[in-house]
């Protein structure tokens, strides 16, 4: 089994407009003003993300399991079964209202939020823990299945730069990898951990 983390993803609602995701391509003004992060409100690289990790074939195998860790210290549970609604708008619509609820459908939850550590999910897990960053370990994307086990959880920053604001992440893991000198997109890094464990499962 496969267990994908995005981990310290910038997921929260807007502090200045509860009924809304805090999205800085819409609210970049005032983040500016009031000297907000400019890594903070990307609901989008959590969409990406799930898109791409859902739809995978190694999900439609029934052999990933994924999770959403935001940086406020959150995680969703994503159920296998869940699709992902790829109207943007919509998804954010869907996210906030997880984040209102706790679970969404309430009566037969697709998604689960709950107040919990990165290291408190990792811990959780039962697997060989990867993390994906610039700062890793060389490793050519040809020979990434060869570093999978039979069980894997694999790490991945769900911000568009910077580093994890999760204090020593380094020591929650078991490897730290770099597949790529530049940066990459979360759900590039998705992608291809992915069809790593593929090659290595089949």
């Amino acid at each position: 089994m496969m267990h994908l983390i995005l981990a310290d993803s910038e997921l929260e609602i807007n502090p200045w407009n509860r009924k809304e995701l805090l999205d800085s391509s819409i609210h970049h003004s005032i983040m500016e003003k009031n000297r907000m992060a400019r890594r903070r409100g990307r609901p989008d690289i959590t969409h990406f993300f799930l898109i791409v990790a859902m739809e995978s074939l190694l999900n439609k195998y029934g052999l990933l399991r994924v999770y959403v860790h935001t940086r406020n210290d959150e995680v969703i549970y994503i159920a296998p079964e869940t699709r992902i609604i790829k109207n943007y708008n919509r998804f954010k619509g869907l996210i906030l209202q997880l984040f209102e609820k706790k679970k969404v459908p309430f009566d037969n939850p697709l998604l689960v939020l709950e107040n919990k550590s990165l290291k408190e999910l990792i811990d959780e897990l039962k697997g060989k823990k990867i993390l994906f960053t610039r700062k890793g370990r060389r490793v050519e994307i040809k020979k990434l299945h060869e570093i999978m086990e039979e069980d894997v959880i694999c790490i991945i920053g769900g911000f568009p730069s910077g580093y994890f604001l999760t204090k020593g992440i380094e020591n929650m893991v078991d490897d730290i990898l770099s597949i790529y000198d530049g940066m990459l997109p979360a759900w590039t890094v998705a992608m291809e951990a992915i069809a790593a464990y593929e090659r290595f499962k089949f």
